[in-house]
């Protein structure tokens, strides 16, 4: 498979390889994947080079782009939008910074589904908000965000804004929609925002979960703000693209007026890499899933069989939340590297037992990881 190629990192100087440049370790931590770009991805970025002008484009003008995010949406998700409702930002991290400035003012409070990668963690200091963390719990061998908790900490008229991932990043799950009724009716009901972080949604791996959008939700429109790109399942991250889908035409002005003179329009590599991975990409993107699905597989029974390491085996994204506490050691990092293993640390994202390691990686790399962690 095209996904087994091992290829050099280190002269486009990858941050995922940076990290520990110069160290004997292995890095197994941002989350973008060893995969080279599906070829119609290069193809059309070199089209558009060879044209020779990169001059400004405005992102709502790219009829081509902004219909293929509509396509996309349709086919895989069968959510009908306009294209109206697509806000383009240069990532999701902005994007969710930007919604805290839309939505929110200074003191007010910000929910956040924990744990979670560090940028969110980060999101409501940043914008003098109140972090108010709702946890995540096990239920028959699966993590969920506590429901009941949200419900008790929403009810506080001070709280503005709920940010949740979905699927959830550390930890794999992919929301039931149960679960999503029920986070929209607490939302709702209690005058919250909801800003969902989707951008591993077009990574399940689990055949028998559903990835539900936020913004599709019956009812629930005009309180949510999707956030989606082609970045982490295309491994496009560098190129600085992805978009918000925003219903409400009041709540997308608001958004907007927040992103004016901060927030840059995303590149016209990033539009044109978009617009071929969501209309031409199919059939890399099953690939891509398939082997996902079996690095996921032999990482679950491997860790299964490392005393004092526990997985719930994640049902999406191409990232496993280890839980190290049964090693005994007060830093699990420390552990993992000392082995020749560079994990992302798991206090960073809201808890210091785990690691999460990145398993977008070809087969070979992924083994010769066990075989350090196992020495």
């Amino acid at each position: 498979m095209q996904f087994d190629k091992i290829i050099d990192r280190t002269p486009s100087y990858a941050l995922k390889w940076e990290k520990y440049k110069g160290r004997d370790i292995l890095p197994m931590w941002i989350a973008d994947t060893d995969f080279r770009c599906a070829e119609p991805i290069l193809d059309a970025l070199k089209e558009r080079t060879e044209h020779g002008l990169m001059g400004y484009t405005l992102p709502a003008d790219h009829v081509t782009a902004n219909k293929a995010v509509v396509d996309w949406l349709a086919r895989q998700y069968d959510w009908q939008i306009s294209s109206d409702w697509i806000v383009w930002t240069p990532g999701v991290v902005p994007a969710f910074n930007v919604a805290c400035k839309a939505v929110c003012q200074p003191g007010d409070k910000v929910l956040i589904q924990t744990p979670n990668y560090p940028p969110l963690i980060a999101a409501p200091k940043l914008n003098d908000l109140i972090k108010v963390d709702i946890g995540t719990v096990e239920v028959n061998g699966r993590w969920t965000i506590d429901l009941d908790e949200l419900e008790k900490q929403a009810a506080d008229p001070a709280c503005k804004l709920f940010i949740v991932c979905n699927p959830m990043n550390p930890v794999g799950t992919v929301l039931t929609s149960d679960e999503l009724q029920r986070i929209a009716d607490i939302c709702l009901s209690h005058n919250v925002m909801l800003c969902s972080d989707e951008i591993h949604c077009d990574i399940i791996l689990d055949e028998t979960a559903k990835h539900i959008p936020a913004g599709k939700l019956v009812g629930f429109k005009g309180q949510a703000i999707t956030l989606m790109a082609a970045s982490k399942t295309f491994n496009v991250a560098g190129l600085g693209t992805s978009f918000a889908i925003i219903e409400d035409p009041n709540v997308r002005r608001k958004f907007n007026a927040a992103a004016k003179g901060i927030v840059p329009w995303v590149t016209v590599l990033g539009l044109t890499a978009t617009e071929a991975a969501f209309t031409q990409c199919d059939d890399w993107h099953q690939e891509l899933l398939t082997y996902l699905r079996g690095n996921r597989d032999y990482l679950a029974a491997e860790i299964a069989s490392i005393d004092g390491l526990k997985l719930l085996t994640p049902q999406a994204t191409f990232l496993a939340w280890i839980d190290a506490s049964g090693l005994g050691s007060d830093n699990p990092q420390k552990y993992f590297e000392d082995k020749g293993i560079g994990p992302s640390p798991g206090i960073d994202f809201g808890d210091k037992n785990f690691v999460r390691i990145n398993f977008g990686c070809p087969r070979s790399q992924l083994e010769q990881a066990i075989k350090l962690l196992k020495a």
